[in-house]
């Protein structure tokens, strides 16, 4: 494999951990609960040290503009699979934006 697919597979491992520890703080109630207050922040220091191994290849706006889209409309998805969150005409279009833009950017570079 070459340095830019571990970096892209970093960035993807990345924004795994990221949703993961999204979701385990939502199950922390404002860090009252250990487990998951513990699994949230591993699982977000888990996800900041697989970025930084990214960016050793990849572009740092990239980077970044991918690993928050990403995590964001990952997210958004899952609030409205798993959490009945609304799923509004305006979200939906922001979210299928996102995922856009990400691709957009993974082109460009």
């Amino acid at each position: 494999m070459t340095p830019t697919t571990i970096a892209w597979l970093c960035l993807i491992g990345s924004i795994l951990t990221e949703v993961a520890g999204m979701i385990s703080l939502k199950y922390s109630h404002g860090f009252s609960q250990l487990g998951p207050t513990l699994l949230a922040i591993t699982c977000i220091l888990a996800s900041l040290w697989l970025i930084s191994l990214s960016l050793k290849q990849l572009e740092l706006g990239v980077t970044y503009a991918v690993w928050a889209g990403s995590s964001s409309a990952v997210l958004a998805l899952i609030g409205i699979g798993f959490y009945s969150e609304s799923a509004t005409l305006i979200k939906s279009i922001g979210i299928v934006l996102t995922i856009f833009g990400v691709v957009m950017l993974n082109i460009s570079s």
